[in-house]
């Protein structure tokens, strides 16, 4: 009888929010060919620029939401919390390993061998498709399998149990007299959305194409948020938009820019803004720092009154109840790598 384990995993975090951590950390993201995609010279040269000063200013954004307790990573805690339910509900081994940095999948992996796997169920923490979120995080852990069986959950943005727990958090987390929801993304550049349409002449080539139908959605992740956005908003009275966050370089990423979006919320009569973030599935400084502080300072600035962040799924039991299902899926509904 086939034993399975279950590995899942996040984008990670650096171990502590100091310099030299968060210099180390972002050293291993940044080299990362799906997350920089230029030549290995290239990229070397871009993030040791990119090295030079922003390792302290991620530091004092990470001092601001890091947790007094261990783990100190707020990404890091909830991935851990989100575990420990899911051990809750299966009677298989489940262990957390994180892209970049610790617990690494390597470690992940160790821990199932030594729980004698037969093979590994990989449930990438992401909902929607991306080279620099799901592809890499495959890559890694296919390299670290050491020959055992490796399943991989596909992209989940529209599998009704992970948008029923978004639609109960919805519920339960949007303030009453918020006069708009936006739904911000974390961004990517448009040329990596190019260059991941398998047909080379679809994506961002018109100004429908996320609604026209083609085989590249498959593995759009502009496509699969817009997606996402359109199923939550279903049903709800609340005007909403929809947003891209965490621009870096001065390529052109996916638009509209959150931090622009947020300002002409605010120009437009918005006083009471819900932000949630239905690419992250844990609060991390992307969401804590990025949207509830600076984001909310600039709509302040830019006229705005409140701003409510709607916190990520996190360990909601609803949520990990959709991972328990999942984990007992037929290999035949699984990506075989």
């Amino acid at each position: 009888m086939t034993t399975r384990g279950i590995l899942l995993a996040n984008l990670g975090s650096p171990d502590a929010p100091e310099r030299d951590a968060v210099r180390r950390y972002l050293n291993e993201f940044l080299m990362d060919r799906h997350v920089i995609d230029a030549p290995w010279p290239v990229r070397r040269l871009v993030v040791s620029l990119i090295l030079r000063r922003r390792p302290e200013a991620s530091a004092r954004a990470y001092r601001a939401i890091w947790r007094d307790e261990e783990p100190g990573s707020p990404l890091l805690h909830w991935s851990e919390r989100l575990a420990d339910a899911l051990r809750q509900r299966v009677n298989v081994p489940v262990a957390l390993g994180m892209r970049y940095g610790a617990p690494s999948l390597e470690d992940a992996l160790k821990t199932l061998t030594a729980a004698s796997v037969d093979e590994v169920l990989l449930m990438p923490l992401y909902p929607q498709h991306a080279g620099a979120t799901r592809t890499t995080t495959i890559e890694r852990a296919r390299a670290g399998a050491s020959g055992r069986k490796l399943l991989v959950l596909p992209s989940f943005h529209d599998r009704p149990e992970y948008l029923q727990a978004m639609r109960h958090l919805l519920s339960q987390e949007l303030p009453r007299d918020a006069d708009h929801l936006l739904f911000s993304y974390h961004g990517l550049p448009e040329r990596q959305i190019r260059k991941a349409d398998p047909t080379r002449g679809h994506c961002l080539r018109r100004p429908d194409c996320c609604e026209a139908a083609s085989s590249a959605h498959a593995g759009c992740y502009r496509h699969q948020c817009l997606a996402t956005t359109r199923s939550l908003a279903a049903g709800l009275t609340i005007p909403h938009s929809t947003s891209f966050q965490s621009r870096l370089g001065r390529l052109r990423w996916l638009t509209p820019y959150t931090e622009e979006h947020l300002g002409e919320l605010a120009g437009a009569g918005v006083r009471h803004l819900a932000v949630a973030s239905p690419s992250f599935v844990a609060d991390n400084l992307e969401t804590l720092e990025e949207l509830g502080m600076k984001g909310e300072a600039a709509f302040r600035q830019a006229g705005g009154h409140r701003l409510t962040l709607i916190p990520c799924l996190n360990n909601r039991a609803d949520w990990a109840d959709a991972l328990a299902k999942w984990a007992a899926l037929p290999s035949e509904e699984l990506d075989l790598t």
